[in-house]
């Protein structure tokens, strides 16, 4: 079952799709309006939008099941997967673009400057703002790849805009209408620049990158300071997987010690771990003090 924050990051990457059609909607309309191929590449980097917001839509659900007998470390990197499928996507749309820039740079098109277009595509930037800030701060509260993800491209995309509609006004004033295609081709660059940054996140995922510097420092702290009664901890390991973090580590403890007094270290210590650490599964392995390392985390 799918907890509390999870419904909420469902609910945020359904609401993503629904901005995401409305702005493709408002965009199209305004390539329409003034005939420009760099609002055109605009709109049809909305079409990718929508694609993401979907694919998010996705990840997001299937990161939120269980783990089960085929997949007993959970769903979480679905997220990564998700982020690399938007990458091509990206791509792809670039790949039109520049087509179509070519072709409006060899054969230059003529376009007019309506002011209606010109105000709706200013209208979907603004949308796109609002909705790219709660996106990217979303992602963060919910360690969701797929929600940061959408929200750094819908961001690129807000300043993309913003410098073709700047672009497309200087076109139309000086009869310069090779800068135009010259614009849509910018389009295609900013994108494929962002289609990178997806991907190269995604990967860096799904290689198990251990935990940032400083919260493996909380972590050793607060093996330290709650193993009491152990001798040490040592081969610590740590890795990210979407919103899951996961721990391991041995814990060497007296030979003598019964089974059930070393459970109880265990039980104090994974405790304090999940109340600093957010969705944290902990593998502790018990050792006796033969095993020790002198090298480790010392037990305050």
């Amino acid at each position: 079952m799918a907890t509390g924050r999870t419904s909420v990051a469902v609910k945020v990457a359904f609401g993503s799709l629904a901005v995401g059609l409305l702005v493709l909607a408002l965009k199209a309309f305004a390539a329409w309006a003034t005939g420009s191929i760099a609002l055109y590449s605009d709109a049809l980097e909305s079409v990718v939008n929508v694609v993401t917001a979907a694919v998010a839509l996705a990840a997001v659900r299937l990161s939120a099941r269980p783990a089960d007998a085929s997949l007993p470390y959970g769903y979480h990197k679905a997220e990564y997967f998700s982020a690399v499928i938007i990458g091509i996507f990206i791509a792809v749309a670039a790949i039109v673009i520049f087509r179509e820039a070519y072709s409006g740079f060899v054969a230059p098109r003529g376009f007019r400057l309506d002011p209606t277009g010109v105000a709706v595509s200013i209208v979907a930037s603004a949308l796109n703002a609002v909705w790219a800030y709660w996106l990217i701060r979303l992602g963060r509260q919910e360690k969701s790849p797929a929600l940061s993800a959408d929200g750094r491209h819908l961001m690129t995309d807000v300043v993309s805009t913003l410098g073709v509609l700047l672009g497309v006004v200087l076109a139309a004033t000086t009869g310069w209408t090779q800068l135009d295609a010259i614009l849509a081709a910018l389009v295609g660059v900013t994108i494929l620049w962002s289609g990178w940054q997806l991907i190269r996140h995604s990967v860096i995922g799904l290689m198990d990158v251990a935990v940032e510097p400083r919260t493996l420092t909380l972590i050793r702290e607060i093996i330290s300071a709650n193993a009491e009664g152990a001798i040490e901890a040592h081969d610590i390991r740590t890795r990210q997987a979407g919103k899951m973090m996961f721990i391991e580590f041995h814990l060497v403890v007296h030979g003598a010690m019964s089974v059930e007094t070393a459970h109880g270290i265990c039980d104090r210590i994974e405790a304090k771990l999940r109340e600093a650490v957010d969705s944290a599964q902990i593998t502790i392995h018990v050792e006796p003090e033969s095993k020790a390392k002198h090298s480790g985390i010392v037990v305050l």
